[in-house]
């Protein structure tokens, strides 16, 4: 019974081992797996700041000039600092990512260590503890089982002794070779050592049931509640590794708001109204609507002048076919001129032409500033060249000096240049009140003063633009026969089938023009054709030979005699 419920004890002992070894196998794995879960965390984390801030870059805007014109709109202003704003909500996903790793990762790979470590630590206790009871047991049951023998053979001796005293039967060489003498002292000597094993098995037994004792008492329950303290200590490390997981978003979160906050409040200081305002300031002309359209009175006959006979004359001159114009917005026909156009801008429309020299002389400014800058440094350097000999020559600053003096004199010429067209520009452009008055003013000027006026600045129809010449001599020289294919108007939509318009007045060819364009008609120096229609801020000028023979001709190719109840010719914007 005693070694059944021993066997029993160590049984459960063992299993109890076994049983927690499993646990503790399994809350290590455990903690594995959840510094496996936040690592995985930590590089989404480094990979969506990554990401983020790939697209924040992606987005920014490139280093040329259109930058600058971007930067003008509010829009674009709280895109830019949406992305810088982005830029900046992406490194606090990198901050998380940093501290998940350094306070939970870092760590509990270091724990887990000292965790295997100190469980091994205890299993081996635990396991040395059980050998040696289980050896003190075995030790016991030796003394025991010695006592046992020794005790049978005391008692076999005894009865022997007995049975050779009380046997009458027995001969005298039996009686010599055994004497009760002898089997005396035999008992008497299997008795002794029955007795020294008896004092050794319960000397044993006693030690055995103090080691028993403290074995389960003290041993066993030293090592449990130690393994109890490390699942305990396990477990509050996972729950304090959970609560860091938790406030290291919450740490990010105030400067993640102040992030947001600015791009809410980019978004809200963007101004449409300011935007639109941009838009028109760069994109205007400066070119006055046209004027109102007059009522044309088909009823009366075509008015004829003194000039009959020079236009009946002209006939021999190369005959188009009847074309008729139909009212089409020049200012809205794309420029098919591409380039970047002449130095003094003329190609732009006033407004657009204005900018862009006010733009350069503020460059040249600039550019002049610099110069004087260094002008100034070196003059100062000299001087002390001069008081200093031994820090330098003062003759070796004077090529430097002429160059930027030669630089100065330069730029300062092109900012004369330059504000002289601009003071050209300026004068041209129309003011407010000139829009008001401008059909009173053609009705008071004679013949003469329309012929000076009608080579004003024109757009012409393909967006070009034509600077009025200031001399005879400027316009001759710049007369082409046959203007280039690029910069040439196209006329195959501008005639459709329309009544035939009356005539407003005359003109005098002053140049040759080969009209070769459709819708142009060919004139020869010095024929005069009747005006149906003036220019319209194009630089075109529409005019008829014959009643089947009409068509457009540059306005400075002509001089225009205007009738003077005809309507001046309005530009537009």
């Amino acid at each position: 019974m005693v070694e059944e419920r021993m066997g029993n004890c160590w049984s459960y002992t063992k299993d109890q081992f076994d049983n927690l070894e499993k646990h503790t196998q399994w809350g290590i794995e455990f903690v594995e797996k959840y510094t496996k879960f936040v690592k995985e965390r930590s590089e989404i984390e480094t990979n969506y700041a990554k990401q983020i801030r790939n697209l924040s870059k992606k987005y920014q805007p490139k280093k040329n000039s259109r930058e600058e014109e971007e930067s003008k709109y509010t829009f674009c202003r709280a895109f830019l600092t949406t992305l810088n704003e982005l830029n900046d909500y992406a490194g606090q996903h990198e901050v998380i990512a940093e501290n998940l790793t350094s306070q939970i990762i870092t760590e509990l790979s270091r724990y887990l260590q000292e965790l295997k470590a100190e469980r091994k630590s205890h299993f081996h206790d635990g396991r040395k503890a059980q050998q040696h009871i289980e050896s003190s047991w075995k030790q016991l049951e030796s003394c025991k089982r010695r006592f046992e023998r020794d005790c049978k053979e005391a008692d076999r001796a005894q009865q022997y002794f007995e049975k050779m005293d009380a046997d009458i039967n027995v001969t005298k060489a039996d009686v010599e070779k055994r004497s009760s003498h002898k089997a005396r002292q035999q008992a008497q000597m299997r008795h002794q050592m029955a007795a020294d094993s008896k004092s050794d098995y319960s000397a044993y037994l006693q030690k055995f049931n103090q080691e028993q004792n403290e074995h389960y008492y003290t041993v066993i329950p030293n090592i449990f509640q130690k393994l109890q303290d490390m699942e305990e200590k396990r477990i509050d490390r996972i729950g304090v590794c959970m609560k860091t997981f938790a406030d290291v978003d919450r740490q990010v979160l105030p400067i993640v708001g102040k992030c947001l906050d600015g791009m809410t409040k980019a978004a809200e200081s963007i101004e449409p109204k300011t935007d639109s305002k941009q838009v028109v300031e760069s994109y205007k002309s400066g070119f006055e609507p046209p004027g109102d359209v007059e009522f044309e009175d088909y009823g009366q006959a075509m008015k004829r002048t003194a000039s009959d006979t020079s236009l009946s004359n002209s006939r021999d001159v190369k005959e188009k076919p009847k074309e008729k114009s139909k009212g089409k917005l020049w200012p809205f026909i794309k420029n098919k001129n591409k380039g970047s156009g002449p130095e003094d801008f003329s190609h732009l429309p006033p407004e657009q032409r204005r900018k862009k020299l006010q733009g350069k002389i503020d460059e040249l400014n600039k550019d002049i500033q610099k110069e004087m800058d260094q002008r100034d440094a070196l003059t100062k350097m000299k001087d002390v060249y001069v008081k200093n000999p031994q820090m330098g020559d003062p003759a070796s600053v004077d090529p430097r000096l002429s160059e930027i003096g030669q630089n100065i004199e330069k730029l300062q010429f092109e900012v004369q240049k330059f504000e002289g067209w601009l003071a050209e520009v300026e004068e041209r452009m129309p003011s407010k009140s000139d829009t008001h008055r401008r059909s009173g003013l053609y009705e008071t000027q004679n013949n003469t003063t329309v012929s000076n006026n009608c080579a004003q600045d024109r757009e012409s129809p393909d967006g070009s633009y034509t600077e009025e010449q200031n001399s005879e001599t400027q316009v001759k020289a710049n007369i082409n026969p046959i203007p280039p294919t690029s910069t040439t108007p196209e006329f195959d939509d501008e005639f459709d089938d329309e009544e035939t318009l009356p005539t407003i007045g005359t003109c005098k060819a002053l140049y040759p023009f080969e009209g070769h364009n459709e819708g142009t008609i060919s004139v020869a120096e010095g024929e005069l054709l009747y005006v149906i229609e003036e220019d319209k801020g194009d630089g075109w000028t529409r005019v008829r030979r014959n009643e089947d023979e009409e068509g457009y001709v540059p306005t400075s190719y002509v001089e225009v005699f205007l009738e003077t109840n005809a309507k001046g010719a309005m530009t537009y914007i």
